[in-house]
């Protein structure tokens, strides 16, 4: 080691000494602050905390007032709600008596003139007859649309009064001892020359007599309805069967026809109000399946259809064998 060397090596360590200790100093004050600051965010983490319970303390109060508000409100308003659905209501029977009290003065004035357009239509037809005179044979088919209108007109009161009293829960059923069979064929009878007019072949499928209690009128009306439809609807050369026959709940009586059938998603819609089979349908109102669902459920059964589409429609529908207790006759096997 040279003479200068030896010279700094003192202060050289020195030096080194100072720096080393200056560092350490730096260090400690480093650690110091670090530890202040540590200290200071964890007292505003310890405020914040105090504040935010403080405030959910306030929130929570607040949420239990407004609670008791609205529960010492609630029986006011609920009272004040049912009272003014009661006046509701009220009005609501008021129109809807007024209505039906209106609509039966109506159709009974209505049924009355139809009635004397009928007769007048019949008339004029028996005193045209049967005249090769073509002036004759005029007035007679004149006389046979006017009879026709007649009878539909009288239909379609018949229908909306039915409907009425269905939305009322005022139809009247008349529960009578009778034949179901016989009941079959008087409305084979009856449409039969509708049925031959459009060369449809119409059948009753006969078969023993089958005991029930129900009324007359009524029945006859669904069997009216069904076999008016299949006719409606079934096309030239096709058949139409009618028949019934004791099941183990009462009486069944089906009308099953060649038609077009029914797309299996309308097969329930069919006996909604105002249902048609097609948008441009407008060969009625849709209210005959209604009504005749409305007379089936009053007797205490059930209606509904089975269809393939090209093939044609069954429908079914059953009534009670006897009502209120009241034991017949065994049904014939």
């Amino acid at each position: 080691m040279t003479p200068d060397e030896n010279t700094l090596q003192p202060e050289r360590e020195q030096t080194d000494e100072g720096l080393r200790a200056e560092r350490a100093k730096t260090d400690d004050e480093l650690k110091a602050g670090l530890r202040s600051i540590e200290a200071s965010a964890a007292r505003a983490v310890d405020h914040a905390a105090a504040e935010g319970d403080e405030l959910r303390r306030l929130a929570q109060r607040e949420r239990e007032e407004s609670l008791r508000a609205l529960l010492r409100l609630l029986p006011l308003e609920r009272e004040k709600t049912d009272q003014y659905l009661l006046t509701e209501r009220e009005r609501s029977d008021e129109a809807v008596s007024n209505r039906d009290d209106f609509l039966s003065i109506v159709s009974h004035d209505l049924r009355n003139l139809v009635g004397v357009v009928s007769l007048g239509a019949q008339s004029l037809e028996h005193q045209a007859g049967e005249d090769a005179n073509a002036r004759r044979s005029e007035t007679l088919r004149t006389a046979q649309r006017i009879r026709r209108a007649a009878v539909r007109m009288t239909r379609l009161i018949g229908d909306l009064v039915d409907v009425s009293a269905l939305e009322a829960g005022k139809l009247g059923i008349t529960r009578a001892r009778g034949d179901g069979a016989k009941l079959v064929a008087e409305a084979v009878e009856v449409f039969r020359p509708s049925a031959v007019a459009k060369e449809i072949t119409l059948a009753d499928e006969g078969g023993a007599p089958v005991m029930a209690a129900f009324d007359h009128d009524r029945v006859l009306q669904v069997l009216a309805n069904l076999i008016g439809n299949a006719i409606k609807f079934t096309p030239s050369g096709g058949t139409i069967h009618v028949g019934c026959a004791a099941v183990a709940d009462g009486v069944r009586f089906s009308v099953r026809d060649t038609g077009p059938g029914i797309p299996e998603a309308q097969l329930e819609a069919v006996f909604l109000r105002f249902w048609q089979l097609g948008a441009g349908d407008r060969r009625g109102l849709g209210l005959g399946l209604y009504i005749a669902k409305g007379i089936v459920d009053a007797h205490g059964g059930s209606i509904w259809v089975e269809s393939v589409l090209g093939q044609g429609s069954v429908f079914h529908f059953t009534i009670a064998a006897h009502a209120h207790g009241e034991e017949l006759a065994p049904r014939s096997r």
